[in-house]
């Protein structure tokens, strides 16, 4: 089966699992960004925590803005490397607030795809799954974010070829899926997912997988079912904010 096969049956596959989803955020788009700087690296428990301190101490995005590094690094600490996230969260919403006059994102609905990814891009700390992200969840722009269990169960099951970069990844993916927003985020959802309820980094439920007789993980490394609690998968997780 060639990679694009592979591509079509698994989405056909995980579409009968879960159905279609259609693109939204329960957030706000500047909360939205926020949060997922927050997120990287954490739960989600530990990210709302983490959110929640920062809001209640600082009460507004100028406050937050403002807020002494060390005082803000204090309140994220439920999230992972608060010193390196406080110091993006007050530096995004400056230049935020500083080139549009408001904290809001409201203004990227409006802007071209390619355009609105420019912008998101050049805000400290922000990386092309952050932004894909935001345009996908909250403006529904046809963009793919490309997560650590996206990532992943596209090179297992042979997608795409092993060591592809989460930036290549995007663009090989975009390439072969429907431009439409919902069609995307189904697509992004149905395998975040797998990953993680069935393609994990360590220990991989092969044996419970709906893909297994097509993936190239299952067939060329996958244990005898006795052997699988041991396990110990290649995949990295990616690091970048």
């Amino acid at each position: 089966m060639s990679p694009s096969e592979k591509l079509q049956e698994s989405r056909q596959r995980l579409l009968s699992l879960w159905g279609p989803q259609q693109a939204h955020s329960k957030r706000e788009p500047l909360q939205e960004l926020i949060m997922t700087i927050l997120s990287h690296r954490t739960d989600y428990v530990s990210e709302k925590k983490a959110y929640e301190r920062m809001w209640e101490r600082f009460g507004s995005w100028e406050g937050i803005r403002d807020a002494p590094l060390e005082e803000l690094i204090e309140m994220i600490k439920p999230a992972s490397y608060p010193e390196v996230k406080a110091p993006y969260i007050k530096q995004t919403l400056a230049q935020i607030i500083a080139e549009r006059g408001a904290p809001s994102l409201d203004f990227l609905e409006a802007m071209p795809t390619q355009e609105a990814m420019d912008w998101l891009l050049r805000l400290p700390g922000v990386g092309p799954k952050t932004a894909t992200l935001l345009l996908l969840f909250n403006f529904k722009k046809p963009v793919l974010p490309v997560d650590t269990h996206v990532h992943r169960v596209s090179i297992r099951v042979g997608i795409l070829p092993p060591r592809t970069s989460a930036d290549k990844a995007h663009k090989l993916l975009l390439a072969q899926l429907p431009a439409d927003a919902d069609a995307l985020f189904t697509f992004h959802k149905h395998f975040f997912w797998h990953g993680q309820r069935v393609c994990h980094a360590v220990q991989p439920k092969c044996y419970q997988c709906v893909l297994n007789d097509f993936c190239s993980f299952y067939q060329e490394k996958a244990p005898p079912p006795k052997q699988q609690g041991r396990i110990a998968a290649s995949g990295k997780t990616d690091l970048s904010l």
